[in-house]
C-alpha cells in the first residue's frame, strides 16, 4: 500500500512486478500553482487517433516537448518535439533527480474537466527501451489514478494524484501492469500532468 506523506518517498511494495514510487507535494503548493499558470499557456493539440480501426478525438489535450529529433508514436500519432523552455527544463532537472533517470522528453497531457481521461495502457512502445522509467507529475485538479496487471481482468489498484505530486513508474512495472485516468463523475477543474521519458534513439 502506499502511504502518504509529505516531502517523502513512498512505495507500492506489495504488488508483485510493480514498482511504483509516490512523493506527495514534491512541488509545493506556491510552486505548482506557479507551475500550473505558465503550462497553461502551452500551445495544445487534440489529436484523432486510431482505436480497432476507427478514428477518435483524444479525450484531452497533449504536447509534446524533447531534444531535438526526439519523435514518438502511439495510437497512430507521430509527435515531433518541440524544444525545452526554461520552465520545463527547471521541472526536468527536479523529476531526473528523485528519479535518478535522465529524461530527454515529456508528454505533456491536459485533462479540461472530468470528461477527459486516458484509457488503459502500458508505455511499453519500443521506442522506450525494455525497460522505461516514467516520471509522471501532476499539477491542478486531482484524479483518480489505476492501476491493473495485464492480460487479467482481477483486482483494480486506485489512488488520487494531487497538485504537486511526483508519481515514479520504475522497471519492470510497463511489462506488467496497465494505468489510466477514468473519466470522473464528479465535476473537476483543469489537470496538467507531465510524463517524462527517454526515448531511444
Amino acid at each position: 500500500m502506499i502511504q502518504e506523506s509529505f516531502w517523502q518517498k513512498d512505495d507500492l511494495g506489495d504488488l508483485e512486478n510493480c514498482h511504483i514510487s509516490l512523493y506527495r507535494s514534491h512541488f509545493s503548493k506556491s510552486q505548482a500553482d506557479r507551475c500550473l499558470e505558465q503550462l497553461r499557456k502551452i500551445e495544445w493539440t487534440q489529436n484523432e487517433i486510431v482505436l480497432f480501426g476507427t478514428k477518435h478525438l483524444e479525450p484531452r489535450e497533449t504536447a509534446w516537448f524533447g531534444n531535438p529529433g526526439v519523435n514518438y508514436k502511439y495510437s497512430g500519432i507521430e509527435h515531433k518535439a518541440k524544444p525545452w523552455f526554461p520552465l520545463l527544463e527547471d521541472i526536468r532537472t527536479q523529476v531526473q533527480m528523485a528519479s535518478g533517470v535522465i529524461f530527454n522528453s515529456v508528454l505533456v497531457n491536459r485533462y479540461r474537466d472530468e470528461n477527459d481521461s486516458v484509457a488503459w495502457h502500458a508505455d511499453d512502445e519500443p521506442e522506450l527501451g525494455a525497460a522505461p522509467t516514467i516520471g509522471s507529475l501532476s499539477f491542478g485538479a486531482s484524479r483518480k489514478f489505476q492501476l491493473r496487471e495485464k492480460n487479467k481482468r482481477g483486482k483494480i489498484f486506485n489512488l488520487f494524484l494531487h497538485h504537486g505530486d511526483l508519481l515514479i513508474m520504475h522497471p519492470p512495472t510497463q511489462q506488467h501492469w496497465l494505468h489510466c485516468v477514468p473519466k470522473s463523475r464528479s465535476k473537476t477543474s483543469e489537470r496538467i500532468n507531465l510524463t517524462f521519458r527517454e526515448i531511444i534513439q
